[in-house]
Parts: structure tokens; C-alpha cells; sequence
């Protein structure tokens, strides 16, 4: 079958790409075309590139033509110029919808994030929620998952965590308090799209996507350090700092360390789903623990954040 997965070449829609691609689906990769971290996506078997951005309606219904389902995977963590919470992830999935509709495609699943809801003071939050009832008010098939801390290579968690080891001799944890979090390994999320996606599973449901072991955030980050030899000072600062770490990290680096919605993520846990939603059925649910075996897996390559890291430094 043809899938369209927007955000075709992040994090999530590259694993996704892949995983379909070694089953001989086709995948129409849909992105603005600004990441090119991973140029092999391109030449992936059945694999067709189309670059646009996520608000746009006709040209996503172009792309979409042909495409039993769609992959929702475009968001941000962080709102620069143009690219705002608004833009993506609302404008972005209402144009998804319309474009899905106009195109005849049968099923749209959608990632969202575990603790999306209304009303809760932080705009990243309120707006993968708003883009969670978008997709349930839209009239066709739909999944939304609600995903946990997803980790793999490729992704933030891991990149960011190792890197700032190899760079600092201390880790300052988000708050005074112990937070919990649930991590779930890329695969077992891919899994779960697929069974949506190509299986049909998951009509109409809210589900939320958690990995199999809550633990202390603390322990997942010692985990990770662990797994890459390196033994950093842990300890915990108040929240409002690292909002202010943030905010500079936000306008210094072209990938932060931490965004200002990471910051609101990590300060409240992340191992319980807002409602509404549905548990997954067990053959379905994610299995792999974070374990050091695990994360040493999912390594990108170790080094240290440099001058390229930097807005300033960047390479054009």
C-alpha cells in the first residue's frame, strides 16, 4: 500500500519510512525540506520525496493522491519565526484533514504528545491537543497516539544527553522534586503506527504510546551515562532556572540542549496520558525496557557540542 508521512524526514517519519520501505510499501515522504541529516531516506526503495510544508493544503492533497493512509508525524518543540505552534500544529493538521479528505485517503494517524490538553498554560501542550480534536472531530478514520519520551537514533533525548556528558561535569535535573517518566524506544512506537496504519487497527481511538518501565527521571538520565562511560554530578535546580537556560539555548543553538516545552514536559513527568483514551491491547503495547543494553543500541556517535552547535557558527 502508499502511506504519506508528513514530517517524512524527522525523528519519528524517517523510522517509520523505513520500516514500511522494508516491507515494500511505497512511502510519499512529505517535508518542507529543511532536514537533511539523513539523505538516505531519499533513496529509500518506493520512497518518493515531495516537499511542502504541512500548512499546505493543495499541495498536500497532491501528494496524498494515490495513499490509502497518512502518517501525521510534522511538529515542533519550539516555535521559530514562522514555524509556530499554530502554524504546525493546528494550521498544519487542519490542512492534513482537508487535504486527506479531498484526496480520498481512508485513514489519518497522528502522533501527539502523552500529556496534550487544554487549558494548561503552556502552548505546545494546548496545541497538540487542539490538533488531537481536529482529527477526532474530522469525520474520517482516525488514531491519534499519544506518545511518551521516545528515544532512538536519530532522536533528541539521546543526542543531546550524551553530548552535554561529554561536554559539562555536571547535570542540573528540572525542579526540586523527583519526576517520573516512561521511555519508549522508536521501534515499539513504529509498531504501533504500522498496526494502524497498514493493519487497520486502532479505529477511531485515542491511545496513549508509553514505554514498560516508569522510572525516576534521575535514574534514566544516570542510564544513559551508563551506557556511555561517563559519571557527570547530578543534581536538581529549581524549575525557573532552567526556563532561563532555555530561553537563551532557544535563541544560541540551532538544536537546543532543552526548549522552553521541555522544560514544562520534564518539570511535571511524563509517564501518565491525559484523557480521553484507550490502552493499548497487549500484543501491541511497547515491551522494550530502557535498559543500558538498550540505550548503548540506540547511540548516535559520542562527541562533544562544539562551535557548529552554535546559531552564530552554523554552516549555511
Amino acid at each position: 500500500m502508499r502511506v504519506a508521512i508528513t514530517g517524512g524526514t524527522g525523528f519519528v517519519g524517517g523510522h517509520l519510512a523505513r520500516a514500511l520501505s522494508a516491507e515494500g510499501h511505497e512511502v510519499v515522504l512529505i517535508s518542507r525540506g529543511v532536514d537533511r541529516r539523513d539523505e538516505s531516506l531519499r533513496q529509500l526503495a518506493g520512497a518518493r520525496f515531495v516537499a511542502a510544508s504541512s500548512d499546505d493544503e493543495a499541495a498536500l492533497a497532491r501528494a496524498f493522491e494515490g495513499c490509502a493512509a497518512v502518517a501525521h508525524c510534522a511538529g515542533i518543540n519550539r516555535q521559530i519565526g514562522r514555524q509556530t505552534y499554530a502554524r504546525v500544529h493546528l494550521a498544519g493538521t487542519a490542512a492534513v484533514v482537508a487535504a486527506a479528505r479531498r484526496a480520498g485517503v481512508r485513514k489519518v494517524v497522528a502522533i501527539s504528545f502523552l500529556r496534550a490538553r487544554p487549558d494548561c498554560g503552556s502552548a505546545y501542550h494546548e496545541s497538540k491537543w487542539a490538533a488531537e480534536e481536529i482529527v477526532r472531530a474530522s469525520g474520517l478514520d482516525y488514531t491519534v497516539l499519544k506518545a511518551s519520551v521516545l528515544y532512538g537514533r536519530g532522536d533528541h533525548l539521546l543526542e543531546h544527553l550524551t553530548r552535554a556528558f561529554h561536554t559539562f561535569p555536571v547535570f542540573p535535573l528540572v525542579g526540586l522534586r523527583s519526576r517520573t517518566m516512561r521511555p519508549t524506544v522508536i521501534h515499539d512506537l513504529v509498531r504501533v503506527l504500522r498496526a494502524a496504519l497498514v493493519d487497520g487497527r486502532l479505529s477511531r481511538q485515542t491511545v496513549p504510546v508509553v514505554g514498560p518501565e516508569e522510572l525516576p527521571v534521575d535514574e534514566a538520565v544516570r542510564r544513559v551515562a551508563d551506557a556511555v562511560g561517563r559519571r557527570p554530578r547530578v543534581f536538581r535546580l529549581p524549575v525557573l532556572f532552567h526556563y532561563g537556560f532555555a530561553w537563551c539555548f532557544e535563541r544560541l543553538m540551532t538544536v537546543p540542549l532543552v526548549s522552553i516545552a521541555q522544560v514544562r514536559i520534564l518539570s511535571e513527568g511524563v509517564s501518565d496520558a491525559t484523557p480521553p483514551y484507550v490502552a493499548l491491547p497487549p500484543d501491541l503495547a511497547p515491551s522494550t525496557p530502557f535498559s543500558v543494553a538498550t540505550i548503548r543500541a540506540e547511540l548516535p556517535p559520542l562527541g562533544p557540542f562544539g562551535l557548529r552547535d552554535l546559531r552564530l557558527f552554523a554552516p549555511r
